[in-house]
């Protein structure tokens, strides 16, 4: 009998150690899947249309904040150039002005359109410009700086032309400094990525 009860206890240890097992991997999902989707985001062009992320599923995409006053302004080129390149390839770029950092994006849509195109053959989508810092920043950053709604990474962005990478199922997938040149050897590899 005291076998028995020896047998029936160390059952009912493995037992509730299993059931403590699955509740922790049940939980452990549960986080990870507790962000939002990047194809739930919106925003709007800066021509001011909207523009729903659920259009770029199946593309790889690079967001990056914009200045048209900044040392890295002349970046713009070679994300041209990126997106000339890889375009035909599912990858796609949007361009975010913003003002937030020194005062760099002063420019109403029409001026900051007009600068990009004239100056830089701009073709890839621009976007309306958005706050980055401080209490109010837009959704689309609050996703790509934020652990708990991508799931992946927090991220802080402290300039102009920082980059975010975004695989085609809408996955985080990394994020580089203003001083990263857009055709930065992991950057192309992205881009040029076929599924």
């Amino acid at each position: 009998m005291h076998v028995s009860f020896l047998v029936s206890f160390a059952f009912s240890v493995i037992i509730a150690s299993g059931i403590q097992n699955y509740l922790s991997k049940m939980n452990n999902s549960a986080a990870q899947n507790s962000g939002q989707s990047f194809f739930d985001l919106k925003a709007r062009t800066i021509d001011g249309k909207d523009f729903s992320f659920s259009t770029l599923k199946g593309k790889r995409v690079l967001i990056v904040n914009v200045a048209s006053e900044c040392g890295f302004t002349p970046q713009y080129k070679k994300l041209q150039t990126l997106f000339d390149q890889y375009k035909d390839k599912n990858f796609v770029i949007l361009g975010f002005p913003c003002n937030d950092f020194g005062g760099q994006e002063p420019g109403s849509a029409k001026d900051i359109k007009s600068f990009c195109e004239k100056n830089y053959g701009v073709t890839f989508q621009m976007m309306e410009k958005v706050s980055i810092k401080g209490p109010n920043p837009h959704p689309v950053y609050k996703w790509l700086t934020q652990k708990e709604l991508n799931g992946k990474s927090n991220a802080s962005v402290r300039w102009n032309f920082h980059k975010f990478l975004i695989d085609e199922n809408g996955n985080w997938v990394s994020d580089y400094g203003s001083m990263t040149d857009p055709l930065n050897d992991k950057i192309v590899a992205f881009a040029a990525r076929q599924k």
